[in-house]
């Protein structure tokens, strides 16, 4: 197949997001259910007309209730979130959870206690499973990396292509040598009778200084790989994203002798089965 630079561009895809892309629920639930016990325990809270009592009789039963509420606000602190109290001084969130002074003042300065006594939340179990969905929101991008190698394994099951996923480049002494001491972890490897594919996969929907990062860092690579005899470097790549980045793109795909999208993918499974063949 004779390369075409702008046959590729104009095969990238808008996006490769399905339905399963927006929320991961599974790990929403667990997150939920890690704190679940301090949150039916805060739900005492609710409708409480005195709410400094109220945090007192919870304090006196269970004072690391209080530990978990500041994801009560969409923030996970763990202890590194700092924020300005009452007094002015810069302190770490987690400890207003020290004191029944410092919940009643978190309470009082969020407007927690507002809404809780006015029952704006009826139960904080379900409140919170609805802020996790939202911080959830946050992965999303990292999920778009996670789609792409999902979709190109199902490409090579379908096709019948033996492969491995998250594969090291120390497995191998020789790519170890002209790589240096970084150790390359790579997307997928494929081995064939002749061959060894070291695969890299990824999908950008949008722009950013990051594309021309990788294309640079890939054409560095590949030449390397291909130097050594019996391995190849392949690139799969797509998304409209990349046409913010053309011309890095351009340079690496000038370089890198097999670079394909998630259409001309075909190409490069007709050569892995022909090396296959007669194994």
């Amino acid at each position: 197949m004779a390369k075409d630079f702008n046959k590729f561009m104009s095969q990238l895809q808008e996006t490769n997001q399905t339905l399963d892309f927006f929320c991961d629920f599974t790990k929403i639930a667990e997150n939920v259910e890690d704190i679940k016990l301090s949150l039916c325990i805060l739900n005492s809270l609710i409708g409480a007309p005195d709410m400094r009592k109220a945090v007192e009789a919870i304090w006196k039963r269970d004072r690391s209730a209080f530990n978990i509420m500041d994801i009560l606000i969409a923030v996970r602190s763990e202890g590194k979130k700092k924020i300005i109290n009452s007094s002015g001084d810069c302190v770490v969130l987690d400890s207003l959870f020290t004191s029944v002074d410092g919940v009643i003042e978190y309470l009082n300065d969020t407007g927690l206690t507002e809404i809780f006594q006015n029952k704006k939340i009826k139960d904080l179990v379900d409140y919170v499973f609805g802020i996790e969905t939202g911080l959830d929101t946050n992965a999303r991008k990292n999920r778009s990396g996670h789609i792409m190698e999902r979709t190109v394994a199902k490409t090579l099951d379908k096709n019948g292509i033996h492969y491995r996923q998250e594969v090291y480049s120390s497995e191998w002494p020789a790519i170890t040598r002209v790589l240096g001491d970084d150790k390359k972890r790579f997307d997928f490897a494929i081995e064939t009778a002749t061959k060894i594919y070291l695969i890299e996969v990824n999908f950008y929907s949008g722009g950013g200084s990051k594309l021309n990062e990788v294309a640079r860092s890939y054409s560095e690579i590949a030449p390397k790989i291909n130097s050594v005899q019996g391995f190849e470097f392949v690139w799969i790549t797509d998304g409209i994203g990349w046409k913010s980045a053309k011309n890095k793109l351009q340079e690496a795909y000038n370089i890198i002798p097999s670079v394909y999208n998630l259409t001309d993918i075909n190409y490069f499974l007709q050569k892995i089965k022909i090396k296959n063949h007669g194994m």
